[in-house]
């Protein structure tokens, strides 16, 4: 089977605004607070707000929080 425009999925680096508030679950009005306030990597093209995929996950990755010490059940 040959690969078409139809067949070939697309994989973007740079998403919209919409795209990451899907993909965060945050809310594009909070991700426009946000970019205001410099406090989300995005890439000002022009008026356009793009993300970067890759910086995105990184954003995600450095806002976990570390467990300290391992979850222990007490013995009734």
């Amino acid at each position: 089977m040959a690969l078409t425009a139809e067949t070939t999925p697309i994989t973007r680096r740079l998403l919209s605004i919409q795209d990451v508030a899907v993909y965060t679950g945050l809310s594009v009005h909070t991700l426009y607070a946000m970019v205001s306030k410099r406090r989300i990597p995005h890439i000002k093209l022009g008026r356009l707000t793009k993300f970067d995929r890759v910086e995105i996950d990184k954003w995600i990755a450095s806002k976990s929080v570390k467990v300290h010490r391992p979850f222990q059940v007490l013995a009734s």
